[in-house]
């Protein structure tokens, strides 16, 4: 099979579609879409968002130093696609998408009450890049949706339908192919586990 070279680009795919959430107070309090999001460290757990200098969120972040990552979901697609192309200069997201804020635990900004995981984040460290900046963030706290957690306190994201971008477009996440290790399990194990999911 032949190679086509292009010119260096991102082409990291597929990426999370995430809502970020952010402003200390309700006159601040706005959505922006980011897919350029991550986990970077374990301990202590850590993540980023890339943020273009230009967008509106950029400076309530920079202000505030928190922000919250709202997980998106199949039912949120159109909010998520919505908080990403409309400047919240212009608009006020949460009450034209119907959205909830509520109020988070450790950080200023607020959460979005419909999306299955928010992610509080405090800002610890701002890299200039180029066209984004990379805001360096310790996670203190992750919410999770009671509905989604089963008898013996396993959460399910597959059963929030979660979505993920490629290149411009919005998709749906379909069956499941193997889990963390599957490849060099053993035999005994399997049909265990096998079992247990019946």
């Amino acid at each position: 099979m032949s190679k086509v070279t292009w010119k260096p680009g991102t082409m990291v795919y597929p990426v999370p579609a995430v809502m970020v959430s952010c402003g200390d107070s309700k006159d601040t309090h706005n959505i922006i879409t980011i897919a350029w999001t991550g986990t970077i460290c374990t301990n202590p757990p850590m993540t980023y968002i890339s943020v273009r200098k230009e967008r509106h969120s950029y400076s309530i972040i920079k202000n505030s130093g928190s922000f919250v990552i709202n997980l998106t979901t199949k039912d949120l697609a159109f909010a998520t696609d919505f908080a990403g192309v409309k400047s919240g200069r212009d608009v006020n997201k949460f009450e034209h998408l119907n959205l909830t804020p509520i109020q988070a635990k450790e950080v200023s900004a607020p959460m979005i009450k419909e999306s299955p995981v928010n992610i509080e984040c405090k800002v610890t460290e701002i890299k200039e890049l180029g066209s984004h900046d990379m805001f360096l963030a310790e996670v203190v706290a992750v919410h999770v949706d009671e509905e989604y957690i089963d008898n013996n306190g396993k959460f399910h994201l597959d059963a929030t339908n979660p979505i993920a971008y490629a290149h411009g477009t919005y998709y749906t996440l379909h069956e499941a192919l193997g889990t963390f290790g599957y490849s060099v399990m053993k035999k005994k194990t399997k049909k265990k586990r096998k079992q247990q999911e019946k």
